[in-house]
């Protein structure tokens, strides 16, 4: 056995008492439920997951995952395509994090599949901006990306080729964010130059400029329906505009200082904003008012994001922390500490149980949502500014300090 294999098996090794720990559990229920035979569960037999079956929600007997695991573990410690000890270690240590277990069954078995699963590995860099790479979009199936630049551009790139698609230039200062439209048609831009730009996709020519904002814009972003865009700014405003029209609906005001960031919710309801002021707000879309504030922060929010559901936030700041709000009562709900530097960009992944973030201390960080903890380290050489993940939870997208952006699989 090659010294790689070795120290496979002595990972499974360093893992089997937990292992023989859920088996001895697994023996007392059984036994409790054979002596009660009017207290038993009937449960549908395992049936094993394909590629081509739809996801199964029926909990799953323990001591089969079990079962599967171990010869999971002893697989990859036999086959020639081993795994390294730094990947199996992460599988291992997420599993048994997640388990969601009651009276020996196991619930949410898709979903921790999913969850033990996850490691990413760094796949391409992309180069041709000459700059901080300010932002990077995913489209929404996943095979472009869209970036901006303090080098005053725009740029569309294919995730399969690494190849530069196309450019579009015309702000007259650094481009803060670029994000494609739902129906993928147009792009919008915000920049230091105080405007914000939509852009045809196809042509790569400029459509409508909206100006309004007497500062910098710093956060643009399409509503669900894709009629509508809400802008933040230091000039402390958040505003809506119609896309048809590119006239301005709205502004809400209530923030003390720069906003740094907006976005809409899952429904188009609600904007979510993030502040220099040190606070997050809640605002209704129709009526412009803010319906809650949410304190804790120390310093700078950087950005705030609805999870998927829309019945959270997660947040992140220059105090190095992330968090997670629970939007119906606006109370925080958990704090992610372990970042270096100040945290600039957040992000939930499709499923809800795994948050993305970056920071300056060129590190992304994948984080498990109920755990709290850290499940992998992905790093840059630099800053990193902005992350995206697609919409299946498979990629990874981050723009960095040294004007590249990394693509991780």
């Amino acid at each position: 056995m090659s010294r790689k294999n070795k120290k496979l098996v002595c990972i499974y090794n360093h893992f089997r008492h937990k292992i023989n720990a859920f088996k001895k559990r697994i023996t007392k229920v059984q036994r409790f439920y054979s002596l009660n035979p009017s207290r038993a569960i009937v449960k549908k037999k395992i049936e094993m997951s394909t590629a081509n079956k739809k996801k199964s929600t029926t909990p799953q007997l323990v001591s089969s995952l079990i079962c599967r695991k171990t010869q999971f573990i002893i697989f990859c410690a036999q086959t020639n395509k081993q795994k390294s000890e730094t990947v199996i270690k992460i599988i291992l240590q997420n599993w048994l994090r997640s388990l969601s277990i009651k009276l020996g069954w196991i619930y949410n078995f898709d979903k921790i599949i999913a969850k033990y699963a996850k490691y990413f590995q760094l796949l391409k860099i992309f180069q041709g901006h000459e700059s901080i790479v300010r932002s990077v979009r995913f489209s929404l199936d996943g095979r472009k990306i869209i970036s901006a630049s303090n080098d005053e551009t725009i740029r569309i790139w294919d995730v399969a080729s690494g190849q530069q698609i196309q450019t579009f230039r015309g702000h007259s200062s650094w481009v803060h964010l670029a994000e494609y439209s739902p129906d993928k048609r147009t792009i919008v831009s915000c920049s230091y130059d105080k405007t914000i730009r939509l852009w045809d996709v196809k042509s790569g020519k400029e459509i409508k400029k909206l100006e309004g904002h007497s500062n910098m814009v710093w956060c643009v972003n399409f509503s669900p329906n894709g009629g509508d865009i809400v802008s933040c700014s230091t000039d402390k405003t958040i505003r809506l505009w119609n896309v048809g029209t590119g006239k301005e609906i709205q502004q809400f005001v209530g923030h003390s200082d720069t906003v740094c960031n907006v976005q809409y919710s899952p429904n188009g309801q609600m904007i979510v904003s993030s502040s220099e002021d040190k606070t997050i707000g809640l605002w209704n879309v129709k009526s412009g008012e803010r319906i809650k504030e949410l304190k804790g922060h120390l310093d700078i929010v950087t950005c705030a994001r609805f999870s998927p559901d829309g019945q959270f936030i997660v947040s992140c700041s220059w105090d190095k922390t992330i968090r997670i709000w629970n939007v119906e009562t606006g109370k925080e709900v958990k704090i992610l500490g372990g970042h270096r530097y100040f945290v600039t960009d957040v992000k939930y992944f499709p499923d809800g149980q795994t948050i993305i973030s970056c920071s300056g201390d060129n590190t992304n960080r994948l984080w498990d949502v109920k755990s709290g903890n850290e499940i992998q380290r992905l790093e840059h050489s630099d800053l990193i500014r902005c992350v995206d993940v697609t919409s299946e939870g498979n990629t990874i997208v981050s723009g960095s300090g040294d004007g590249t952006i990394r693509i991780w699989e």
